[in-house]
């Protein structure tokens, strides 16, 4: 018996060896093909790219996987704590593997299979092993896996300290909605901030990473209410809470609130997708979607406000002009009129509008139901709000609602003021436009409307629409014979001309009154927008040099060298425009348009910034009463700052005397030009004050007439004056600076010739050795006609022809 019990234990011991080395050597043919763990030390997930205005709002988020890296420092202990408690409570006590845990899940791993039971098997995986598995492993449910993970959980623990695992942990891990990492989820799912997260909000997330789709906040919130407890009762089970704060966490809602990514304000759609093209254009799609850019962008949210109202309001009232067109659509009401009107998608970014349909039709009146507000889920909610649509509140409907709606109509409207349960009609506009308002000095675009709604149109006008400038260009044609020996004060005359094509054909310019107006300065040609006097300026001093100042003010890469492009017949941007004026503005330097200052990467380093000028001591690191820094501008001179001057005061003209006097009630200096093109297809304004350079265009997307009464005067300068009248609110006016050097001189501003002060007379600059003189020489009659001075009189005397 003794031998037979030795034999035995010989034997068993042999086995055991045997196993014991069959086990080893598994093992160690598993681990020889470990990935790297120390590749964890360089972790740099993708990470949200955040778009921000200048005041440092949060315009837009950009990103595959919605993930913002947080360094562990900055959890709060309630988040770590919720963590540790559901997902491995002796964290900080193993070395990567918790035995009591295998040795739970390996005895119902096989109670399962005695039972015949289904499904993955049971995990035991510590937060180490999770992270082993996540950055360097398979999700396979295999023992080969698990091992795996086993071992490499105990070189990681013997590498990274406990915080650094974690800090991997919390940034990698999957918690739905596109949510990657603690952080992003916090602001997704209830648009906090980490230390802004309540006991249950906390406990929630902490859920999420069993499954998160399994405890779906919409879908299943019996289900995420349930495991959010158990979070809870497992926080008080390890002392970190109360069962005074517990009690209390439970009894609370999930309250989720999603927050969609992309553009975070409806009214700045057009300048985010601009700097997400640019983005895209600099760094590639991988450095947009995960490079986690933070960008500073030179939108101001204040004028942004402004200019989006000022232009929607200016394309609406010029719209209603035109009359009613019709419903967006017309629907089956069915047993409920709120399920079929909600399949109907509203404008998302004019939250003012609101979608509506027609219920009944008494007269000139109309009963109407209002869309209604979605749940958090994206669900249509149980209200049902009604309306009325009395006829009588829009004066632009003609004629009564019973003749122009119909019971199904979906249409827009929007609530009377002090008046509930009234509503008027709105219809989105078939005219489009945009406005761009820049600093001058430095070309920060301040705000971008690139059209009425970026829900409906995504053709953003301000940068893609090129369209002819009109009147607006002659600024540059003016200032181009300013600096070639014109002055203000110089006459041209204003006179049938007939132009010679080189085909042979001919071309007759005409003004846009169909008139003629004899010898005119060219202060009049610009204030009154003569056609013929700036085809003869520019006949005279040559299309070449018209076409180098358009491309020295951006406003073309190559602009044809033809008489007709002298009156804006070349298609541009209104982006461009603005830069070319502000280009005036600021004295003649060259400014570069931009909607970023700057661009740091996931580091915080500074990769971009707009602002090029040498600051010559700014690096400095102590005071030592040296004398200020000295900001080098080292842009280029393209004008004349005496030109520019000069072509701005005329301007300031266009505002108190020209086509665009409607300007002028804003009460302080404005320069600026009108323009209309061709058939009144495109027309435009684009001015500016010290502070400020404004560019409105407007017209259709398929260019058409928009008929006799559209003019840059008419529709696109009081845009222009809506928007400046609010942005310029608290800024004082400030007169437009004389450069150095410059005398100013009373003149007639009929013939150009010095005058006395007073009376019509106007205060012209004029550039060191030139000035008014008695007898005035004429562009476009020959070399015997003169302005005959005497007793006041202005005689014209026309001659044989010829130049001057």
């Amino acid at each position: 018996m003794f031998r037979l019990v030795g034999w035995l234990f010989s034997f068993g011991m042999f086995v055991g060896i045997i196993g014991l080395g069959v086990v080893g050597y598994y093992v160690w043919s598993v681990s020889q093909d470990l990935p790297d763990y120390n590749v964890l030390r360089d972790y740099q997930p993708p990470i949200t790219t955040r778009i921000h205005a200048a005041d440092g709002t949060l315009l837009a988020e950009f990103s595959r996987e919605r993930r913002l890296f947080q360094p562990i420092e900055t959890v709060p202990p309630l988040v770590v704590n919720a963590f540790i408690a559901v997902e491995d409570k002796n964290f900080f006590d193993h070395g990567g593997i918790a035995f009591d845990g295998i040795a739970r899940a390996v005895r119902d791993n096989v109670l399962r299979i005695i039972n015949g039971g289904g499904g993955p098997l049971v995990g035991a995986s510590t937060i180490t092993q999770q992270v082993a598995r996540n950055f360097l492993l398979t999700r396979e449910q295999t023992w080969d896996r698990k091992i795996r993970e086993a071992l490499l959980a105990i070189r990681i623990e013997e590498t990274f300290s406990k915080y650094e695992i974690l800090e991997l942990y919390l940034n990698e891990i999957f918690f739905g909605f596109n949510s990657y990492g603690i952080a992003a989820a916090a602001l997704n799912y209830f648009d906090k901030a980490l230390y802004e997260l309540t006991l249950p909000e906390a406990a929630y997330l902490a859920a999420l990473p069993k499954g998160p789709a399994n405890y779906n906040p919409f879908r299943r919130p019996k289900e995420a209410i349930e495991r959010r407890n158990h979070v809870i009762n497992r926080m008080l089970a390890e002392n970190y809470v109360t069962e005074e704060q517990a009690n209390a966490a439970k009894a609370q809602g999930l309250d989720v609130v999603l927050r969609r990514g992309g553009s975070q304000l409806f009214y700045a759609e057009y300048f985010t997708e601009e700097v997400r093209r640019s983005l895209l254009s600099l760094y590639g799609a991988d450095e947009l979607y995960g490079g986690g850019l933070s960008v500073r962008t030179t939108l101001d949210s204040r004028l942004q406000v402004l200019a989006r109202n000022a232009l929607i309001d200016g394309l609406v009232d010029f719209d209603e002009t035109k009359g009613y067109r019709g419903p967006v659509k017309n629907i089956e009401l069915g047993e409920d009129w709120g399920i079929s009107l909600f399949e109907t998608e509203p404008l998302w970014d004019v939250p003012e509008w609101k979608l509506a349909v027609v219920l009944e039709i008494e007269g000139n009146g109309a009963t109407i139901g209002l869309r209604a507000t979605p749940e958090v889920n994206g669900a249509i909610s149980e209200e049902r709000i009604t309306g009325q649509l009395p006829g009588g509140e829009m004066r632009w409907i003609r004629p009564n609602l019973d003749e122009l709606l119909k019971v199904g109509d979906v249409i827009f409207v929007i609530p009377v003021a002090d008046k509930e349960g009234i509503f008027t009609l709105k219809q989105i506009p078939r005219t489009e436009g945009a406005l761009v308002a820049m600093d001058p000095r430095t070309g920060r675009v301040l705000a971008m409307v690139g059209g009425f709604s970026f829900a409906n149109s995504e053709f953003n006008r301000a940068t893609q629409a090129f369209r002819q400038p009109g009147s607006s260009f002659k600024p540059i044609v003016y200032a181009a014979a300013l600096d070639n020996g014109y002055t203000p004060a110089s006459v041209v005359l204003d006179a049938p001309l007939e132009i010679i094509n080189s085909d042979g054909s001919t071309w007759n310019p005409e003004n846009y009154s169909d008139e003629f107006y004899g010898p005119q300065t060219l202060r009049q040609g610009i204030e009154r927008s003569r056609n013929v006097m700036t085809v003869r300026l520019a006949q005279d001093i040559g299309m070449p040099m018209v076409t180098e100042y358009a491309r020295m003010f951006g406003l073309y890469d190559d602009l044809l060298p033809v008489l007709s492009m002298a009156l804006g017949a070349g298609e541009t941007t209104d982006m461009r425009m603005t830069a070319a004026f502000a280009t005036i503005a600021n004295g003649g330097r060259r400014i570069t348009p931009t909607l970023i200052d700057r661009i740091q990467d996931r580091n915080g380093v500074t990769i971009l910034k707009h602002d090029e000028r040498v600051c010559d001591g700014c690096d400095v690191a102590l005071w030592q009463n040296q004398a200020e820094p000295l900001i080098i501008d080292n842009r280029e001179q393209v004008l004349d700052p005496m030109t520019a001057y000069q072509i701005t005061s005329m301007m300031e003209g266009v505002v108190t005397r020209g086509t665009a006097r409607s300007v002028s009630v804003l009460g302080r200096p404005v320069a600026g030009k009108t323009g209309t093109s061709s058939e009144n297809k495109d027309v435009w304004f684009v001015g500016f004050t010290p502070q400020l350079a404004v560019g409105v265009y407007v017209g259709y997307d398929q260019p058409a007439s928009m008929g006799r009464a559209a003019t840059g005067g008419g529709l696109a300068a009081p845009i222009f004056t809506a928007f400046m009248k609010d942005a310029l609110v608290g800024t004082p006016p400030t007169p437009f600076n004389i450069p150095a050097g410059m005398s100013q001189v009373w003149i007639d501003p009929e013939s150009g010739i010095k005058a006395i002060s007073g009376g019509a007379a106007i205060l012209e600059g004029f550039k060191p050795g030139t000035g008014p003189n008695l007898v005035t020489s004429v562009i476009g009659v020959n070399s015997d006609a003169f302005l005959n001075i005497e007793g006041g009189n202005v005689d014209f005397n026309a001659g044989r022809g010829g130049l001057f």
